[in-house]
């Protein structure tokens, strides 16, 4: 095999792996549900859950705003000499995680006004 051919290798295997892993995926789901209608379940399983919690696209705002906040930090702590190969890693996931844990708060604040919610 040439050494241009392994890159193109590479990435096939990966995609064929993951299509196989989401058409296992999706498949197996399918199945069960059908099991479950076939059995005479409620079908109120399969109902998202629209207007609970917050949206995913907050959700990965929060960390990408986190991680950015988190170079800008590293940046500022590797000018006043700390060494780059920490502040970086360090500040991005700290950071990235302080943008978690606020979605984590805001979904509990919301949680608890669907609650409080008469009716």
């Amino acid at each position: 095999m040439s050494a241009e051919m392994i890159p193109v290798v590479s990435v096939l295997s990966v995609f064929g792996s993951l299509s196989f892993i989401a058409y296992l995926f999706l498949s197996t789901r399918n199945k069960e549900r059908m099991a479950l209608i076939e059995r005479g379940s409620d079908a109120s399983i399969f109902a998202s859950r629209n207007g609970e919690g917050i949206s995913l696209t907050l959700r990965l705002g929060l960390l990408a705003m986190g991680i950015g906040a988190g170079i800008l930090l590293a940046e500022a702590l590797y000018t006043a000499g700390m060494r780059e190969d920490i502040a970086f890693p360090a500040m991005i996931f700290l950071t990235g995680g302080v943008g978690l844990l606020l979605a984590y708060v805001m979904d509990e604040r919301n949680r608890k006004k669907q609650d409080q919610k008469p009716g």
